[in-house]
């Protein structure tokens, strides 16, 4: 029966999606930062609502939600999971959004076109998500030994992570953008916010579509790293498809609100490293030394709230030494 919450936030969240499209955005225009401060704000508070709401859901066993073998015992326990999953998918979600604005940098994507992408990229992140989450909880359930191999991943994502950079992303050698271009021509300009248009008389893709395949292809490296750090939290698929999707949903927003100044948080990529490490061992753990989930958000709060403050504390520093 579970079955029937499953469709209702879904329903949920294509109404969202809907008015977003329909309503607040039917028109291409410039995303100001008051505007997506408004956007952020109503994010956040629905995901602090539907934590209350997970709170009374799993606490009374609503539709058969709460099962045993998933280990979620009390309404407590559920929504204290939904919140760090959403706490530790928001915070890798920031990671995006450098990469993000690398990418619109490289194609010149002019700033009226940028929501498109990102809605319809967020649009597919979600649904690839949900195939990764679905596919996820199988194995974990299946192979207990499965979450060893998350847990390692996200040791060696840390470690990784820690010696990328971001001066390395080349669009152009995306396999998807290769193969889009072999299939189809290229206009040499934007055509609007029209992904597809008609070049000599033949069906042609316009350079928004290259830069829509290059956020969707990214988007699923991330997702590489951000589907097992939820699962080191809860494997409850629905507590981790819902956190997953409040912290995608707010992703547009925060990259029209933060884009202009994420430069400036030098220590958060750091903060993010030592996050994704934690988790990692967190889940090595879980089967002799499990973690309390109140300790697990503690931390993580405690680790990312260092991050923010050493890089505010260093920007005026910096600035003074120019």
């Amino acid at each position: 029966m579970t079955i029937w919450l499953w469709i209702g936030f879904l329903v949920f969240i294509l109404l969202m999606v809907g008015i977003d499209l329909g309503v607040l955005h039917r028109r291409a225009h410039v995303v100001r930062a008051r505007e997506a401060l408004v956007w952020t704000v109503v994010c956040v508070v629905f995901a602090h609502a539907f934590t209350v709401a997970v709170y009374y859901i799993y606490e009374n066993d609503w539709l058969g939600v709460r099962q045993p073998a998933l280990a979620v015992q009390s309404g407590w326990d559920a929504a204290l999971k939904f919140y760090t999953g959403w706490i530790v998918e928001q915070s890798l979600s920031l990671d995006n959004i450098f990469v993000i604005a690398l990418i619109f940098g490289y194609f010149r994507v002019p700033r009226e076109y940028q929501h498109r992408v990102l809605f319809w990229g967020i649009l597919g992140a979600l649904v690839m998500r949900g195939v990764m989450i679905v596919a996820g909880a199988a194995l974990i359930h299946r192979f207990e030994w499965m979450i060893y191999v998350f847990g390692g991943l996200l040791l060696l994502t840390a470690v990784k992570m820690l010696r990328a950079n971001e001066d390395g992303v080349q669009p152009d050698k995306n396999p998807l953008v290769i193969l889009a271009r072999r299939l189809y021509p290229v206009t040499p300009d934007f055509r609007g916010e029209h992904f597809f248009a008609m070049l000599d008389g033949r069906h042609a893709i316009t350079p928004l579509f290259l830069v829509l395949l290059v956020v969707e292809s990214t988007d699923v490296l991330f997702a590489v790293d951000s589907i097992p750090a939820i699962f080191g939290i809860t494997s409850d698929p629905f507590l981790v498809f819902t956190s997953n999707v409040f912290a995608i949903l707010n992703l547009r927003s925060l990259y029209f609100l933060l884009a202009a100044m994420i430069e400036k948080f030098r220590y958060l990529k750091p903060s993010l490293v030592f996050i994704l490490a934690f988790v990692g061992v967190k889940m090595i753990l879980s089967h002799h030394h499990p973690i309390p989930t109140s300790v697990s958000l503690s931390i993580i709060c405690g680790i990312l709230f260092v991050g923010i403050i050493a890089s505010l504390l260093s920007s005026p520093r910096e600035r003074s030494q120019a």
